[in-house]
């Protein structure tokens, strides 16, 4: 072979070897705690931009809800080669788009969240949603499934604390799921894997339990000191079938900090109300409880929320449908800017 013919062949050889290592896609593999979001994000790439490309990749290895499979091997979508120098490329005329944050706690739907401005910010909440771990807290049948009071309380919690964070509060979950994410089904699974923060195992006794929480919350509100620092605790009542009752709030006898604050939530409620249902009249009441054990021992002020009685057909609507969890949500944020505002004039 001549020397011409030799310097050809390996050109081509280079430019083949090239070629297919650029074509062959990248993958990774799927380890807990990942979803489809995070996982891009991991590696580089815009979730929003690139999410239908990979399940378009990987449809055959997605799960119900394209859930990932831990183990599993998941194509990449390939990076457009301009997008580095496109983001890279700033000037006067450009303004930056709305900061945005990611939360996998909230689930793969609701992760990311747009900071809509800083209205919240320097104030800090502890949210802890009633029962959890191996005490799902009062239990129904529904359309012939079981369902309980911790899984509700819990979708409350966090959507309570997604509002919250775009408005750059701080915001502590302390009963926490690592999977469950924000659900909007009307009848949610029971499970038992929720931990408390920031990842412990919640023991079975009940009084375990509620020390451990409380500690929790004590521990983080030394940490910040002199901020201001509000604890909700949420729950779902149980009581006879036939007992409909409205939103109703608990405080400390001694605190009036949060006395203001279940004080400020009513008054959010009845508003609501007198719009939404002008022909009913709201009867949510707020009262002093020190018997209780989380309101008797910890530090911040706090206020302990009964969203309504799960056994009660006409409540379970309040409660079941997402629609009126997100309702909920909105109506206790609203009343908590209330609360900081007041506190901050």
């Amino acid at each position: 072979m001549n020397r011409f013919r030799y310097v050809v062949l390996v050109l081509f050889l280079i430019a083949s070897s090239l070629a297919i290592a650029q074509s062959t896609p990248k993958t990774v593999v799927a380890v807990s705690g990942d979803g489809i979001h995070r996982i891009l994000k991991k590696n580089g790439l815009d979730p929003v931009k690139y999410y239908k490309a990979f399940i378009a990749l990987n449809k055959k290895r997605l799960g119900p809800k394209n859930g990932l499979f831990i183990g599993t091997k998941y194509v990449l979508p390939e990076k457009e080669a301009n997008e580095n120098a496109a983001n890279n490329r700033t000037t006067t005329a450009e303004k930056p788009g709305p900061k945005t944050i990611n939360e996998p706690l909230f689930g793969e739907k609701y992760a990311s969240i747009t900071m809509e401005d800083e209205s919240l910010s320097g104030a800090i909440y502890y949210l802890i949603s009633g029962h959890g771990g191996p005490d799902p807290g009062a239990l129904i049948s529904k359309d012939k499934k079981l369902v309980s009071e911790d899984e509700y309380a819990y979708d409350v919690n966090l959507r309570l604390a997604r509002r919250l964070m775009s408005k750059g509060a701080t915001v502590y979950i302390i009963v926490r799921d690592p999977n469950d994410g924000i659900r909007d089904q009307r009848l949610l699974p029971i499970d038992y894997d929720e931990v408390n923060y920031p990842n412990k195992r919640i023991p079975r006794s009940q009084r375990l339990r509620l020390r451990q929480r409380t500690e929790s919350v004590n521990a983080l509100f030394r940490k910040h000191g002199k901020a201001y620092q509000r604890l909700i605790v949420t729950h779902v009542d149980s009581r006879s079938v036939g007992e409909k009752i409205d939103v109703f709030f608990y405080h400390h006898k001694n605190s009036k900090k949060g006395k203001s604050m279940a004080n400020a939530l009513q008054n959010t409620f009845k508003k609501k109300y007198a719009r939404y249902q002008p022909n009913r009249k709201y009867a949510g009441t707020v009262a002093s409880r020190s018997g209780l054990y989380v309101i008797r021992n910890t530090l911040p002020a706090m206020v302990y929320i009964e969203l309504g009685n799960l056994k009660n057909t006409k409540d379970q609507k309040r409660i079941l449908d997402y629609n009126n969890r997100d309702a909920l949500a909105k109506w206790i944020f609203e009343g908590l800017v209330d609360d900081f505002s007041q506190q901050k004039n």
